[in-house]
């Protein structure tokens, strides 16, 4: 065998990604709140970049006219303007003298008792609580240990073995403590399981109902299955006082922990694109409100067209104009990729937004891209993270892309649709003889959709709705 080098041009043709170009797919799957961080972390970092600021240069523009026509209000408005009337029709119950001052009544202002305050967290109440129990230093401690080891829904989930090895304490002791915060409001906190957490809060009424705690202790899985007639024999009683017992079981509350929410401010949601109708027609307006307008700053543009500078700073000068360049001009392909891709998806789902969500049509990625003209990755990534207010509310761009299964006549349904459908038809069903899965789908193959009993079951477990022997009633 015989080893020898050779010489081959060739020419081939493969993607690089560039800095710019990776900025740009960077850019694109931000939601706006997450460019308007990125935007303010490049301000600190890059000096040339300034932000428009046409508020500021309005009202400079209105001082300076306030200071050329000084006039003042009443040789505005007059003497003789009408205050009293102008405030009534504005529906503020206030009145003006003579020089134009407005006097507010007082007796109408809103309360203090009105201003909500602020939550505080499932650990910060249990805490305080346990602060003015009669607790010695060493029981506080590790009954505020174990507060702290509770989840969202008020639930121990950790073995008490593991608990008294890391504290270095007795079984005994950490028993004590679970007891004093299962003592603690809500009822039912610092529980176990769900039987224990039912328990407490029986345990804590005057005359629980004495049915409802063997049902409880004994039968807490036939019950949630609506097992009625099987605990009616075990325990002796008729399925009437079972069936009462057992709604009355479903009054407690099963994750106590639960009424104090996530413990965080309430985060708001900044939709990306605004969808307004316009005659027969949905037009799609990009909501840039959020997002400050760049420039490049006039002082660093002489200074680089100038050249009288030396040769470092104008380096640095130039790769930073060059970085703010290409970030106003990827933020400007954002928006143009993002409106196109929306008003697409708006066209394609006019249906929905006329007549809901019955309508809503099965889309995919490609299919978008295709109609757009581009990737399929850059609608995923133009969709990713986005929400758009529609007149029928608001929705994730995810929500517009879904499977579908066809129906006669040449008509397709979306997944969500179908959901509604089922919704509907069990809502509306005779409790005492709930529809099995095989009869939902005969239902909906009667109003057009072609569904096997196998989806119909993914579909209902989806929504988290029980089978039909669940479901009953008696």
């Amino acid at each position: 065998m015989k080893l020898e080098y050779n010489l081959k041009l060739e020419q081939t043709q493969k993607l690089i990604i560039t800095p710019e170009l990776r900025l740009a797919i960077t850019l694109l799957q931000y939601s706006a709140l997450e460019l308007q961080d990125h935007i303010q972390e490049e301000l600190v970092n890059n000096p040339v970049l300034e932000v428009i600021e046409n508020r500021e240069a309005e009202k400079t523009e209105d001082a300076e006219t306030d200071q050329e026509n000084p006039e003042s209000e009443e040789q505005l408005y007059g003497n003789d303007f009408p205050w009293d009337e102008y405030f009534r029709d504005m529906g503020l119950d206030s009145a003006a003298d003579r020089s134009g001052r407005v006097k507010i009544d007082s007796d109408n202002q809103p309360s203090i008792e009105d201003c909500p305050g602020v939550t505080g967290t499932m650990l910060e109440d249990l805490l305080s609580q346990l602060r003015m129990a009669s607790l010695t230093d060493r029981q506080y401690s590790i009954a505020a240990y174990l507060a702290g080891n509770l989840d969202r829904n008020g639930y121990l989930q950790c073995e008490l073995e593991e608990l008294a090895s890391a504290l270095e304490v007795s079984i005994k002791e950490l028993e004590n403590a679970l007891r004093v915060v299962q003592k603690l409001e809500p009822t039912g906190i610092g529980c176990r399981n769900l039987q224990e957490c039912l328990l407490l809060q029986l345990q804590k009424m005057d005359k629980p109902p004495e049915l409802a705690v063997k049902i409880v202790n004994n039968y807490l899985p036939a019950a949630a299955d609506c097992r009625y007639r099987y605990i009616a024999s075990c325990l002796g009683y008729d399925e009437q006082a079972v069936e009462e017992a057992v709604n009355f079981i479903r009054t407690l509350n099963p994750k106590p922990g639960s009424i104090y929410g996530e413990g965080e401010e309430t985060r708001f949601i900044i939709p990306d694109v605004i969808v307004e109708k316009v005659d027969d027609k949905y037009v799609v307006i990009g909501n840039e409100t959020s997002i400050p307008q760049l420039t490049i700053s006039p002082f660093y543009q002489r200074m680089y067209k100038s050249g009288a500078i030396d040769e470092q700073l104008f380096t640095f000068v130039k790769h930073k104009i060059e970085k703010a360049y290409w970030l106003i001009r990827s933020i400007e392909q954002r928006r143009l990729t993002l409106n196109n891709v929306s008003q697409k998806i708006v066209d394609i789902q006019k249906p929905f937004l006329e007549y809901g969500i019955k309508k809503l049509k099965p889309l995919t990625l490609k299919e978008v891209a295709i109609e757009v003209g581009v990737h399929e990755s850059t609608v995923s990534r133009a969709a990713a993270n986005k929400y758009i207010q529609t007149p029928r509310g608001l929705f994730p761009f995810k929500f517009f892309f879904s499977s579908g299964l066809s129906g006669t006549g040449g008509s397709d349904h979306s997944s969500p649709s179908i959901k509604t459908y089922i919704c509907e038809i069990i809502k509306a069903e005779d409790q005492n003889k709930p529809f099995s899965d095989q009869q939902l789908t005969d239902l909906l193959q009667e109003k057009g959709i072609n569904i096997s009993r196998r989806t119909v079951a993914k579909y209902r477990e989806e929504m988290s709705i029980p089978p039909s022997y669940k479901r009953r009633q008696t």
